[in-house]
């Protein structure tokens, strides 16, 4: 699903009218005419040296991060111990990350093999409205996985009617609304900037910060906006995330058995540490606009939101878990694994 090849969809201008892409894609005109109709994309370096071997780790990344997520995918789809509502969240997890990755990184490895820096306006926006996109429904699968841990735990005499198929998907659906929500309040919020001046973009991908600090109209607003809406929809379910964590660690301190608290912690902690890395890069990024001028540790974090984080996941989930482990041998194999 490269950006490459996604057409964009049908936005709403705050302005009582309905308009078409090509129309909200286009950059607002300063009085003087001058306007802003592609950015200069830098790169991870700018030693043309260097881009054969960004492109060669870079391809490897990517084809890395996509092989590990559908064989997560794959994996819970085959193996009938994987068929419950944790791995149903993972595999719906596996299939954003996929698209997180595939976003930015062909797109970027598009533009090294043709020794091309431009971007495109409106392929800009484009890429900026999937990429928060595909993230903020990541950051709501991660709230259903910790409410799913919660019930198994904490109340697992009416886990299996509390999360039953329906509500899983309803959990789904959900994420893809809210997700759906923000990243179209960011992208026409954008919309409304003017670029008339510098169009050059210090990273390998367009985000809000870089394009704040190119914008020759005031972004005040789209910063508070940033800071209100991400209060929403990153600081509530990290706070669900805390509030479920507690109850599950007060139930753990409670089982007798040293065996069940390494079963019931071993549930937790791959889940814990994928939430960690998540909301940490993710707070780096964007809760600090205005403060410090961007330099190049936002790449490095641009690239473990973009591309560390996807392609750790299936490590992480795969690395404890003998079910999976069990059920990665069926995929690749076709037998099931000696007991």
């Amino acid at each position: 699903m490269s950006l490459c090849f996604l057409s964009p969809y049908i936005l709403f201008h705050y302005t009582g009218s309905l308009q078409s892409p090509e129309e909200l894609m286009q950059p607002k005109p300063r009085a003087n005419g001058t306007t802003v109709t592609e950015f200069i994309l830098l790169g991870l370096v700018e030693t043309p040296e260097l881009w054969p071997l960004v492109f060669i780790l870079f391809l490897l990344a990517y084809m890395t991060t996509v092989g590990g997520n559908l064989s997560i995918l794959a994996a819970v789809l085959v193996e009938p111990k994987l068929h419950t509502p944790m791995y149903f969240f993972l595999g719906n997890l596996s299939v954003m990350d996929v698209g997180c990755i595939s976003i930015t990184i062909p797109c970027m490895l598009f533009r090294l093999l043709a020794h091309k820096r431009t971007i495109p306006y409106g392929d800009c926006l484009t890429q900026l409205f999937f990429f928060h996109l595909l993230a903020g429904v990541d950051c709501f699968l991660l709230t259903a996985m910790a409410y799913d841990r919660f019930l198994a735990i904490c109340r697992p005499l009416t886990y299996s009617t509390r999360m039953n198929h329906t509500v899983q998907r309803i959990l789904v659906a959900t994420s893809w609304a809210c997700a759906f929500s923000n990243a179209l309040t960011h992208t026409v919020a954008i919309s409304t900037l003017n670029f008339c001046g510098p169009n050059v973009i210090n990273h390998f991908y367009c985000d809000l910060p870089q394009l704040f600090q190119l914008s020759c109209s005031s972004t005040q607003l789209n910063e508070l906006l940033l800071f209100a809406v991400g209060f929403i929809m990153a600081g509530t379910p990290m706070a669900l995330i805390f509030t479920s964590y507690i109850h599950v660690a007060a139930a753990v301190l409670r089982i007798r058995s040293t065996e069940g608290r390494k079963k019931a912690f071993s549930t937790c902690s791959s889940h814990l540490t994928v939430v960690a890395i998540f909301y940490g890069t993710g707070i780096f990024t964007y809760m600090r606009l205005g403060s410090i001028k961007l330099s190049d540790k936002d790449k490095a974090i641009g690239i473990f939101n973009t591309v560390i984080n996807p392609m750790v996941n299936p490590l992480i989930y795969s690395l404890r878990n003998p079910d999976v482990q069990a059920a990665f041998w069926r995929v690749f194999t076709g037998r099931r694994a000696a007991a």
